[in-house]
């Protein structure tokens, strides 16, 4: 039966973000490091509801019995939706109130909840309250025309009050409501410039309590209305859909489109409502003010805010509550305090961040702009962070009178502002920006550098599966290539003037292109696998990536397992392919890796008959990234470099600790470990740098000692 064949994409999200909380809830754990996790369950919800549950809200609205190939309609999937998330949320809550919070307490970090705090904490919260809240907050009535218009995922505090009996309100009741039935609320915005959690003094020794903000909001909120009670409270934060984007064929200005789009998406249409068991009077008022289901409210015995508890992890006591501290290592093999050009020369070098420094690609990029022989640099930037470095080193090699020219993708969700303020910067240093291309998001990572030596010109490119990014670059796991191969540099030069300038698409050589040769040729590889794949010597395909959704690819890879090739397949997030199924994909296996870094890279390797090929790529297999994107794929050719590559992912799938297997009825289940057989892949990825480290010190120290007469 055709449903059988792909699993929903949002339901497979959402065992993506329970395996997340898998993690939360694993004792062998540190403390703070499973309450790491749990914060995260959060804020993936959070973009799940703006982004994949408003579409799919939208789609209900335009086409209520489209069924997308799962067999699934959108009201079908709404209602699947917002049953397991609800379960994966009351677990998530339960973890962090019966065990973390608990457990916290007993490290000596004690969570005070507003009806314990004792006299003098009460009057410390009161003297925070008025000295540092209550000149930043506005109530806002609800009675007007027009509600108040609620921030997407800001925090709230709602208050339903009544008047003092005994003090003559009169006035001030009839004007903030005609109607003495109707109830009254108010809301307030939780300030975003506050931290989130405050210390409390503490009569234990050895103990350190500590309340929340919005907390404090619900004890002191009486004094924002003289003359009321405050009867209910209710915290709460609303999800709005940010699922819309710039019409790009308009005709207007697209930096104040993009502009708008940022707007509205902070009044779009809501989605969700997470918010405390406080007030059921409340939580009915704004369900109905914001138009939101049964199935949209998430109300939760606990925490609105989780990401508030984080804040802990700057207090002395989360050294020891936290992971042992890996270093970022300097590649052995590259230079520290000399230009890579010669090093290139000799030999390719691969890059494996974050077990290794991201120093390298900062240090090439300043290198070019200082050195006077580098004559041009081309790069693409999707999500860049803050502070950059990288920003810095453009800016310096425009203004030393280098040609740079950059291509900023504005439309990279949720980091379109930062971008635009990057775009603008770079302008006035001088740099040449693109501003990516019509209805196409590029998200591909190259760098090119072009240096005169001698008589000719010389390029030097870097392809990468990660952003550039110095802060995700200590977080996630990517794999980056350094080269000076010519093939790849021509492949490179007709990529830039491809996205550029006018330019019909050219044969090339080494680089896959979405969306115009990629999927063609992963299927072709895919499909080559299958022709050469025999009883005695079958084919093997192995894949890493973080998503696997694309139709076609996968009819491939149930067209390949049927011919006999192995297939292994590691996929961090979304699996739409059933595994395991007699006649379809009983040779393929899923697993996945949730650990202490994000796995974030995507290689693919092709046994190809003995004649073994290995790419890497800035895409992952959906249709997004194959049909919608401009993408590279880049191939790993020297000897050293592919066999670094291939014992990475060779190690990806031996990990018994932190991996989990994809069974056919959709259910992931923890990878079996036997006692004594403990494999951890990142552990063992760590401890292999960290070892090549202290050879290379140990080397290094060693001096040659001349006999003398």
């Amino acid at each position: 039966m055709e449903e059988s064949r792909f699993f929903n994409r949002e339901l497979s999200w959402l065992e993506f973000n329970n395996r997340v909380l898998h993690q939360g809830l694993n004792t062998e754990l540190p403390l703070l490091e499973r309450l790491q996790f749990l914060s995260i369950v959060s804020s993936n919800f959070d973009e799940f509801f703006q982004v994949r549950v408003a579409s799919v809200k939208r789609m209900l609205y335009e086409n209520s019995e489209i069924t997308d190939i799962s067999g699934l309609t959108p009201k079908m999937q709404l209602s699947s939706i917002s049953v397991r998330a609800h379960q994966i949320i009351r677990e998530q809550q339960k973890s962090l109130k019966y065990d973390v919070i608990k457990e916290l307490a007993q490290e000596g970090l004690v969570y005070v909840r507003p009806q314990d705090y004792e006299p003098f904490q009460q009057e410390f919260v009161q003297s925070i309250f008025d000295n540092d809240i209550y000149p930043l907050i506005t109530p806002l009535r609800t009675d007007t025309e027009t509600f108040p218009n609620i921030k997407n995922l800001g925090l709230y505090v709602a208050y339903l009050i009544s008047p003092i009996s005994g003090i003559s309100v009169a006035d001030a009741s009839k004007n903030f409501t005609g109607d003495d039935e109707k109830p009254r609320i108010a809301l307030v915005e939780v300030p975003s410039g506050l931290k989130r959690l405050y210390w409390l003094p503490a009569n234990q020794k050895g103990k350190k309590c500590f309340a929340l903000l919005s907390d404090i909001l619900t004890v002191c909120g009486t004094k924002l209305f003289p003359g009321f009670d405050v009867d209910e409270t209710l915290i709460f934060k609303v999800a709005r859909d940010a699922d819309f984007a710039v019409d790009e064929e308009a005709g207007q200005n697209f930096i104040n489109a993009m502009e708008n789009v940022l707007i509205q998406r902070k009044s779009s249409f809501a989605v969700q409502m997470t918010c405390n068991q406080t007030s059921e009077k409340i939580m009915n008022f704004l369900k109905e003010k914001l138009e939101l289901s049964e199935e949209d409210v998430y109300s939760v015995d606990g925490f609105v805010d989780t990401s508030s508890l984080m804040e802990l992890r700057d207090c002395e006591e989360a050294e020891k509550l936290s992971f042992e501290k890996w270093e970022n290592f300097y590649p052995c093999d590259l230079p520290e305090d000399e230009p890579f050009w010669d090093t290139l020369q000799i030999h390719d070098k691969i890059l494996h961040v974050p077990y290794e420094s991201y120093d390298p690609v900062v240090k090439m990029l300043k290198d070019a702009a200082d050195d006077p022989d580098v004559l041009a640099i081309k790069m693409t930037l999707y999500r860049t962070g803050r502070n950059s470095p990288i920003i810095s080193a453009l800016e310096n090699a425009a203004e030393n009178g280098k040609q740079v020219v950059v291509l900023v993708e504005l439309k990279a969700r949720f980091d379109e502002e930062r971008n635009i303020a990057w775009a603008n910067e770079l302008e006035k240093a001088g740099v040449t920006v693109i501003y990516g291309l019509v209805n196409l998001k590029v998200h591909a990572k190259i760098m090119m550098i072009m240096r005169r030596e001698g008589d000719s010109i010389r390029r030097y490119v870097h392809l990468s599966t990660g952003n550039y990014n110095t802060r995700t670059a200590r977080l996630y796991s990517d794999i980056s290539l350094f080269t000076a191969n010519q093939k790849i540099a021509n492949d490179a030069t007709l990529f830039f003037n491809l996205v550029t300038g006018y330019s019909s698409l050219q044969k090339m050589d080494c680089l896959g292109m979405a969306p115009v040769t990629l999927k063609d040729r992963l299927l072709a590889m895919i499909q080559r696998e299958a022709d050469r794949s025999t009883p005695e010597n079958p084919g093997l395909i192995m894949a890493k990536m973080n998503s696997l959704t694309h139709e076609e690819i996968i009819n491939a890879l149930y067209k390949a397992s049927c011919a006999g090739v192995k297939i292994l397949l590691n996929v961090r997030g979304i699996c739409m392919l059933v595994p395991g199924v007699k006649d379809l994909s009983e040779n393929i296996q899923v697993t996945s890796i949730v650990d202490r870094y994000l796995e974030h890279s995507r290689i693919f390797y092709f046994q190809n008959g003995g004649q073994s090929e290995l790419y890497c790529s800035s895409a992952d297999w959906m249709s997004r990234n194959l049909d919608r994107r401009i993408e590279l794929m880049f191939p790993v050719l020297e000897k050293e470099a592919f066999a670094e590559v291939k014992d990475i992912l060779d190690t990806y799938f031996k990990d018994n600790v932190s991996s989990q297997s994809l069974c056919s009825n959709g259910e992931w289940i923890p990878v079996p470990c036997k006692k004594g057989e403990r494999f951890n892949a990142q552990e063992i990825l760590y401890r292999k740098y960290k070892k090549r480290n202290e050879n290379q010190k140990t080397s290094d120290k060693q001096q040659f000692i001349v006999r003398r007469k």
